[in-house]
């Protein structure tokens, strides 16, 4: 960390912009602040869910995903930088398919749920979607480092493997999506 803060507040932003980690600003509603806020909300998913009891390998696993989050952050402050790079991808893909050959086969669709820790992993799964998102929207119009966008592609279906894995680990089913022909109707 290049420099200590000292004063939280400076009052820079109270204009609507923002400092990016190269010197410059951003108006807080721009594309590349979106994808910044959106990847910090998703730390912090994360961090609720390490709040959880979990396994020590499952929480080492989210405790380097939060790390490589704020390697993600940091290169998207300062425009053009990667400090992330392919094994960060291959390693969430080693980690996904180790996880998925352990799981039954889906037939059905899952609903967010089951365990506490599950229902969370659902939750920090759909703000990766989002963040994703932000980073799509950003590609369009600048270039982008192709391994920011695929870490959290593969991030959200790790998240996903992850939840079914969270809900075998605490002894609770998944919870199967219903057609609504096949639902229990509601209690009168």
């Amino acid at each position: 960390m290049g420099k200590r803060l000292t004063k939280i507040y400076t009052r820079r932003g109270d204009d609507g912009t923002t400092g990016l980690g190269d010197g410059t600003r951003s108006a807080k509603e721009s594309l590349r602040i979106e994808a910044i806020g959106t990847v910090d909300e998703l730390n912090s998913c994360i961090g609720v869910l390490l709040a959880e009891n979990i396994e020590e390998g499952v929480r080492i696993k989210l405790e380097n995903i939060q790390h490589d989050l704020f390697d993600l952050g940091g290169d998207l402050s300062i425009p053009g930088r990667s400090s992330m790079s392919e094994a960060q991808v291959s390693r969430l893909e080693n980690q996904l398919d180790e996880y998925n050959s352990t799981l039954t086969a889906l037939k059905e669709f899952i609903l967010p749920g089951g365990a506490r820790a599950a229902a969370l992993c659902h939750v920090a799964r759909a703000v990766c979607r989002r963040a994703e998102r932000w980073l799509v929207r950003m590609a369009r119009s600048e270039a982008m480092i192709p391994f920011h966008i695929q870490y959290l592609n593969r991030l959200s279906d790790f998240l996903f493997v992850l939840s079914r894995v969270l809900n075998r680990q605490q002894g609770v089913e998944d919870v199967l999506w219903q057609p609504g022909k096949n639902r229990v109707p509601d209690p009168v």
